[in-house]
């Protein structure tokens, strides 16, 4: 069971996530904040697996919270959730420690998809905000040696091209007809070969070398 804390500043939104995520049988929600100063509070005691958290919340906001969560021991991974697509939100989200980053309007079967991978040490980021988070690391990383392609098989290419839109396992391993253990083993793989640290770093190479384009998107 994944125990999950979730924030948000408008009692709506917190009960809404509530019900969304009440007949998920593999997560609990232990806990709803209304700041970032409660919520790292609640995480204090609680212990969540995962947090998931609106960005935008008064006082002490997702970010200055992330930040403070990312010092606990053991820390929660962080899913962001705001309503604002821009760099100065997503990166902050980023440079905060969060592994994923939602907009409140993606699809509630995504919701889940990001917990239960933020719970199992994974990333997910909403695919429409994926082009501008490559764009961003692609301007800031190092170049990774396009010979490195010809060692991913023709299967870690697909699986890397689904990476790169942004992707989970669960969503990869169903879109190719492979179990999700298949599906990590593969993603895995392509790290160790490409020589990379993170599926965000993945996803440039992708870009970079022409394995997939915005327009496939």
């Amino acid at each position: 069971m994944i125990r999950l804390l979730v924030a948000d500043d408008q009692p709506a939104a917190r009960e809404g996530l509530r019900l969304l995520f009440r007949p998920v049988r593999d997560v609990e929600v232990v806990g709803a904040a209304a700041n970032g100063r409660e919520l790292v509070s609640m995480a204090r005691r609680l212990g969540p697996d995962v947090v998931l958290t609106d960005i935008r919340m008064p006082g002490t906001d997702g970010v200055s919270a992330a930040r403070e969560l990312s010092g606990l021991s053991p820390a929660p991974p962080t899913v962001m959730l705001t309503t604002f697509d821009t760099d100065e939100y997503l990166f902050g989200a980023l440079q905060a420690g969060a592994v994923g980053f939602l907009l409140k309007e993606s699809d509630p079967e995504l919701y889940v998809e990001a917990v239960r991978a933020a719970a199992s040490g994974q990333g997910v980021i909403d695919p429409k905000v994926t082009p501008r988070l490559v764009d961003r690391f692609a301007r800031t990383s190092p170049r990774t040696p396009p010979r490195l392609v010809d060692d991913l098989t023709s299967r870690e290419r697909e699986v890397l091209v689904l990476v790169a839109r942004g992707h989970s396992n669960a969503r990869i391993a169903g879109e190719l007809g492979i179990t999700l253990g298949t599906a990590k083993v593969h993603v895995a793989r392509i790290l160790t070969k490409l020589g990379v640290e993170s599926r965000v770093q993945a996803a440039v190479y992708a870009y970079r070398h022409g394995l997939t384009t915005w327009a496939d998107d």
